[in-house]
């Protein structure tokens, strides 16, 4: 959004109302930790550590299971200048997009405002990587010491992010967010004169049988024409442009505008990389905006993010990304129900009790909920919040029985599962404040049952939007961090391209292909984290606590 002369870096404007000095939240730390550790050297460039991995071999033989552990000995290399960072949000003036921008800049402004309950002032409150902590070990009293998630690793700061994007309606940004009604009027009245010079957002494309046809009347800013090349040079040309205008060293495109329908799966046209590139040059109905622009991305080297639920990443798209080491991460936000989801969902089943139905009920009047009432685009809603219990389940098969296995060898089913339900109604009346209701049925000890009700009440879009920030921000990190095997001799090279470390903010997580999902948000974490720990020779998150239950 640079067309204006912006830059994304203003500085405060004292001739505006509400300027205080930074708050805590916002402050810039000087650096992060340092390791002194054989493990672990620094240079100009570079923070190079060596890290441990653990695991072990499993062999089932007539019963009896062996396990054997083993070691893989690495390197972590991670470049320490945290690149110049925008972001270019497709959807960037509905909800989720005129939120973020409007927050970054009542930081970036240090704007507080009024609310009846007071005087509120700017924050990054939930932001994991802003505003939650790390265990780094103990000091020498033996307390365990806490510091930010940020001062791990170099990491970009939200302030700093350059902010662009584009839409299928041509509101200004402005505007954009008063149509939105999610921020205090006070704030939004404060902060219009920042976002005025945001401008108007790109024109973006619009193929009517992805999105609902209630989301006609907003597609007034369109790249003209029906040609999907065409489309897709276009906006290849506009991530250019952007990011020479900024003098951007690096890119995000997210993917923060409405939930398309499930694209079809068809061989020859969407299921390798070279298919994926044909139908787009011939125009094929089956590829939607949002893989168009995930290809743009990944043709340009950029990040690509996938905060909705559809399957952006078709086969082809995700071969794509192998093919020129660009990385790929998604799908869906994930902000409030389906977190809490896999939180108890891991309770129940870790303490041994058996839940026997999951039934969710949503409402919410936002134009997300109007999208979401036509039965194509809640499918691919269902689908990506469906799927978060699995890994539970699989992984105590005392409660759930197994599936059965085939002839080949080859599962058939899901075996024994929870009754899972999702339902999604749009009621305009609560607008972006979501309503949440879920009944946990479960069976406990010698046949008993018992029901776990929980109502949730969330504003949808400031759940959402510290989570874009988060995936932004780890996404850029993981750009800079490359890797190579000890015993392998060989150069250092690029994580894979399917960033599935970013599945803490995630409903669907996005993985490599063949290997399993987890969706435990306390795993999810901790790998998070065990990872983070690597990169700077730390080990891994323990609860062992050794030293309290010894002499």
């Amino acid at each position: 959004m640079a067309s204006n002369g912006s830059s994304g870096y203003n500085t405060p404007d004292s001739t505006i109302e509400g300027v205080l000095p930074i708050h805590p939240t916002s402050v810039r730390r000087p650096s992060y930790i340092t390791v002194q550790s054989e493990n672990t050297s620094y240079d100009d460039e570079h923070i190079t550590s060596k890290f441990y991995n653990r695991g072990a071999n499993v062999t089932l033989i007539d019963g009896q299971f062996t396990v054997a552990p083993r070691v893989q000995e690495y390197e972590f290399r991670t470049k320490r200048a945290v690149s110049k960072t925008g972001i270019m949000m497709i959807g960037i003036g509905g909800n989720n997009g005129t939120t973020l921008c409007a927050t970054i800049l009542a930081n970036r402004h240090n704007i507080i405002w009024h609310t009846k309950e007071g005087v509120q002032q700017p924050n990054y409150i939930g932001s994991v990587l802003r505003a939650s902590t790390i265990s780094v070990g103990t000091d020498a009293s033996g307390k365990e010491v806490h510091v930010p998630i940020s001062d791990v690793l170099p990491m970009v700061h939200p302030n700093d992010l350059v902010l662009g994007g584009w839409d299928i309606s041509g509101v200004t940004l402005d505007k954009a967010m008063e149509r939105a009604q999610v921020l205090d009027y006070d704030l939004q009245r404060q902060v219009v004169p920042h976002m005025t010079l945001l401008g108007k957002p790109l024109p973006s494309i619009y193929y009517p049988d992805f999105i609902a046809a209630n989301q006609e009347g907003r597609a007034d800013n369109l790249i003209p024409g029906n040609d999907k090349q065409a489309h897709l040079d276009h906006i290849r040309a506009d991530i250019r442009k952007f990011k020479g205008d900024n003098d951007l060293d690096r890119v995000v495109v997210f993917w923060t505008a409405n939930t398309e329908r499930y694209s079809d799966i068809i061989p020859g046209i969407n299921d390798t990389a070279d298919n994926l590139l044909n139908a787009i040059k011939i125009s094929h109905s089956e590829v939607s905006p949002s893989t168009l622009f995930a290809v743009a991305a990944i043709l340009e080297g950029e990040p690509f993010v996938n905060g909705a639920p559809q399957n952006t990443f078709v086969p082809g798209a995700i071969e794509l990304a192998e093919r020129h080491k660009s990385f790929i991460g998604g799908d869906d936000l994930k902000s409030g129900q389906t977190k809490l989801k896999s939180v108890l969902a891991e309770f129940l089943v870790n303490a041994g009790i058996k839940p026997l139905s999951i039934a969710s009920y949503n409402h919410l009047g936002n134009n997300d909920g109007r999208n979401l009432s036509a039965e194509r685009q809640f499918k691919s809603k269902e689908i990506s919040k469906s799927n978060v219990v699995d890994d539970m389940v699989n992984a105590n098969r005392l409660l759930f029985k197994a599936p059965e296995v085939g002839p080949k060898g080859v599962a058939i089913g899901k075996g024994e599962h929870p009754d899972h339900i999702v339902v999604i109604k749009y009621v305009p009346a609560v607008g972006d404040s979501k309503r949440a209701i879920d009944e946990y049925y479960s069976e406990i000890f010698c046949g008993g049952r018992s029901t776990i009700n929980i109502f949730n009440e969330c504003e949808d879009s400031l759940l959402a939007t510290p989570l874009i920030l988060d995936l932004t921000i780890l996404t850029e990190l993981l750009t800079r961090i490359q890797y190579r095997k000890v015993d392998e001799q060989r150069e250092f090279s690029p994580l894979y391209s399917v960033l599935s470390l970013l599945s803490y903010m995630l409903k669907a997580p996005l993985v490599k292909p063949g290997t399993d999902v987890v969706n435990s948000l306390n795993r999810q974490r901790n790998a998070l984290e065990s990872f983070l720990k690597a990169c700077v020779g730390l080990e891994s998150n323990t609860d062992l606590l050794l030293e309290t239950r010894i002499w």
